[in-house]
Parts: C-alpha cells; sequence; structure tokens
C-alpha cells in the first residue's frame, strides 16, 4: 500500500542529526522553558445568547466573548449555527484529500498547489512542523478548473466557508462594537474573497515522546481564527507564561484573537502563542478559517495612543516572510511597536 503521508522522518532527522541540535532534542521541554499544566475547558460561550429576548441575557453574551478575547485569547461556542451533517461532511471530504498518495498530492494542481507539508525553511528541529496542509484562498472555491476531479470537496467547502464567514463575522462585530467601531466595521474589510480556509493533517509521530511538534509555537496573522477540530488533542496554547492543553468539545468550535485584532484593539485583545504537539497513536485533523483582510488595508490602534505604527495587511505579511526566510521563524507584531 502507497503511504499518503509526506516523509516527516526523514526530513526531521536531519535536522535532529545536525552537531547544534544534539542536546536540543533530548529536552524539548526546555527550549520554551515554560511548563505544560494539565488540560483545561477554554472559556464556553453559548451564542443562543445572542438571540435571547432578554436584554441582560444578550449583554452578558457580549460580555462574555469580549472578557474572553481579553483574558484568554481563546474560546469555544456552542450553537454557532453550523449544522453536524455540514461539519461531517467537511471531515469526511477533507479525510479523502489527505488519504491521496504523497506525489499526488504534490503534483496534483489543486488550486494551484496550496499543498504543503513539514517546514521548509526550518534549520532546528523545534521549527519543524509534523504535518501537512492545503492552505485554501476562498477566492478560488468558484473557480471550477482548479479542483479537477476533487468536485466534492469543492461542493462541501461552498457550502463551509460562508457558514464559517457568518460565524466570524457576527463574533468580529461584537469585539469591533466593543472596541468603539462601528458594527459592520470588520465586515467591510473582511470578505469571502481575502479570506482562507487551512485543512490540517497531523499523521501519527513514532517520536512523539519527544514531544515532536505537530504545528510549532505562533501566533494567527489574521483578525480571528475559527478552528474545528477532532477529538484527539494536542493544541496547547500560553495562558500565564504556562502551556495549557486544550480539552477538545464534540459541541464547539475553537475561536482565537489573531494578531490584527491585537493591533487594531491597542492590546485589548489578545493574540496569544499556541501549537501543536503530535501524537504516537492517532492522526489528528482539523480545520482552521482566517478571517483576513484585503492586503492594501490599513491597520491602526483605537482609543487613544496607538501601541504599534499603522502597517498594512501586505506589509505585515511581507515582514513576517523576510523574518523566517531569515532567521527561520515569525517575529510578529513587536516588530511594529512604537
Amino acid at each position: 500500500m502507497i503511504d499518503p503521508n509526506p516523509p516527516l522522518m526523514q526530513h526531521y532527522g536531519a535536522l535532529v542529526r545536525k552537531s547544534t541540535e544534539a542536546k536540543q532534542a533530548k529536552s524539548f521541554s526546555d527550549q520554551n522553558h515554560h511548563p505544560v499544566v494539565d488540560a483545561c475547558d477554554l472559556p464556553l460561550i453559548d451564542l443562543n445568547g445572542l438571540k435571547s429576548c432578554n436584554e441582560k441575557e444578550r449583554l452578558a453574551c457580549t460580555a462574555a466573548i469580549c472578557k474572553a478575547a481579553s483574558e484568554w485569547g481563546f474560546f469555544q461556542v456552542v450553537n454557532h449555527g453550523i449544522s453536524h451533517e455540514l461539519l461531517s461532511n467537511m471531515r469526511e471530504e477533507q479525510v479523502k484529500l489527505f488519504a491521496e498518495p504523497f506525489e499526488r498530492k504534490v503534483t496534483c494542481g489543486l488550486l494551484n498547489n496550496p499543498y504543503r507539508w513539514g517546514t521548509p525553511t526550518a534549520t532546528r528541529s523545534n521549527h519543524f512542523s509534523w504535518s501537512e496542509a492545503f492552505h485554501i484562498p476562498l477566492t478560488m472555491i468558484s473557480e471550477a478548473p482548479c479542483w479537477g476531479e476533487f468536485s466534492s470537496l469543492r461542493e462541501a467547502i461552498n457550502e463551509f466557508a460562508p457558514a464559517m464567514l457568518e460565524v466570524s463575522s457576527l463574533l468580529a462585530s461584537i469585539l469591533a462594537q466593543n472596541l468603539g467601531y462601528p458594527k459592520d466595521a470588520v465586515e467591510k474589510l473582511c470578505d469571502a474573497g481575502t479570506c482562507f480556509l487551512r485543512l490540517n493533517h497531523y499523521p501519527c509521530c513514532p517520536k512523539s515522546k519527544d514531544q515532536i511538534f505537530g504545528l510549532v509555537p505562533h501566533t494567527d496573522t489574521d483578525f480571528l481564527t475559527i478552528l474545528y477540530q477532532d477529538q484527539v488533542g494536542g493544541l496547547q496554547l500560553m495562558k500565564d507564561s504556562k502551556w495549557v492543553a486544550v480539552k477538545p468539545n464534540p459541541d464547539a468550535l475553537i475561536v482565537n484573537i489573531g494578531d490584527l485584532f491585537q493591533a487594531w484593539s491597542n492590546d485589548e485583545y489578545k493574540s496569544v502563542e499556541h501549537k501543536v504537539v503530535a501524537n504516537d497513536k492517532m492522526e489528528r485533523y482539523s480545520i482552521a478559517y482566517f478571517l483576513c483582510p484585503s492586503y492594501s488595508t490599513i491597520i491602526n490602534g483605537c482609543n487613544g495612543p496607538s501601541v504599534y505604527r499603522k502597517f498594512t495587511f501586505g506589509e505585515y505579511r511581507h515582514q513576517i516572510q523576510e523574518d523566517v526566510k531569515k532567521i527561520g521563524h515569525k517575529i510578529g507584531l513587536s516588530r511594529f511597536l512604537l
């Protein structure tokens, strides 16, 4: 049987064998200098509260969203309006896609080759991600020729992406109003054509007892991310200088604040560092929806003197790409501090 997974061990092993890696490979926990605490439940918000006839309940729900964005940078939402059938269908199509032979995923030309695996720029093992993904610009979902024989995947995404946009736009409008912006401020900047969908697959990792990254520690380069994950676990986030393992909830979507919202809010909302730890027994699947503006959008802080200088989304993305090329990892917002 042809192995559908990319040659992750081959590339990871080459990094570990470098002489400067010998000690680092033995002590994953020292790489970040932050202890890992037990699994926890993220703030859980029932979005039905926004539809309540009781004004106090509606206000309590919006307050809970804003509090979670400020204190955690992460939260979960239930009763989000996306059906179980739609989520299940999207997952089935995702699993089928990643089951294709590795060589075919690399060469199939799906959506002009958004397939990626591992970390091509990694020079150290703790910069390497044990995963593969399709990073899909949603401008392309209407272009049938880009999908080839993956027409059922296209149909699933055509339903899934607008549903995720609706949830993310709702949450973004609440967070924007809390900052004093008009209700539709983010909606005017982000639409279906500027957002991205990332289909993630984390194959089983035989060396996961060494705590290999499925996805290296990072923050998200967007306004808001909505994550639909399976029940395997592995997602961890930074809270109070400790890595917190997130308990999967089968009924919830995970929401996290991105760098742009942190800058836009003058640090009122937190874009929190997070990672995925590989699993030696079970593969993991997740789908992330990134609420992004156009590259020309200017990001400027609100409510008083700005913490960060003005920048465009395109400028921010370019700086990240340059940092990754030069030093192997993203620096992010600290590059733009005043």
